[in-house]
């Protein structure tokens, strides 16, 4: 089982989500949507500024 998305964990984490997929567990699904809701919020953050800029900018 190959997902590219888990060769960015460290080598500790890797190999733990691995052998729990092989196992049949459900980390490995919820490691990747932690990693991608943590993502979301700098975006979020960046598009509200960006927001926020433009309507001042609009008046």
């Amino acid at each position: 089982m190959n997902h590219l998305w888990l060769k960015g964990q460290c080598a500790m984490c890797k190999a733990t989500v691995e052998s729990n997929a092989e196992a049949g567990g459900a980390l490995a699904d919820g490691l990747n949507e932690g990693i991608l809701y943590l993502m979301a919020f700098p975006y979020l953050i960046l598009g509200a500024i960006a927001f926020a800029w433009w309507r001042h900018e609009k008046k």
